[in-house]
């Protein structure tokens, strides 16, 4: 009788233990995936300047670009401008202040125009979005006429 306990607890523990690494598996296997995701996101994003959008069952994907990509592309870029600007100083001209109406409407009309991407992205019907670019970029014009 004791035989058959001690070998039950050694089949409960080796099972245990299985149970333990499957979980781990999946896990890294699970990060693996969301890390390969990401890098496909950002190389899209990168490449053709639109938002990968996952499938409909993935309620939620959000990741931080990398710091790595962005400061790659600045690091080449800001160079010749400091150079630039230590050694022709300019005194800049104080720039008119923009209309905050047209400000805000500018910004009311890129919130829009990247919800009807989205929704033409999604595939979901894109007629309002549509006629509220419309609206926003008329009253965008009759604000900048005045």
């Amino acid at each position: 009788m004791p035989d058959i306990i001690n070998e039950y607890q050694k089949w409960k523990q080796q099972g245990e233990d299985l149970r333990v690494q499957a979980k781990h598996a999946m896990e890294n296997r699970f990060r693996d995936l969301l890390s390969e995701a990401v890098h496909i996101a950002e190389e899209y994003r990168t490449d053709f300047g639109a938002v990968l959008k996952p499938p409909p069952a993935v309620t939620a994907f959000r990741y931080k670009a990398s710091a790595k990509l962005k400061a790659k592309k600045p690091a080449g870029k800001a160079k010749p401008a400091v150079s630039a600007e230590r050694a022709t100083p300019k005194p800049e001209p104080p720039a008119a202040k923009p209309n905050p109406k047209v400000a805000g409407l500018q910004k009311r009309l890129a919130t829009a125009k990247k919800k009807l991407e989205d929704a033409k992205a999604g595939g979901a019907t894109t007629r309002p979005y549509e006629d509220k670019v419309y609206e926003i970029e008329d009253e965008l014009r009759l604000a900048l006429q005045a």
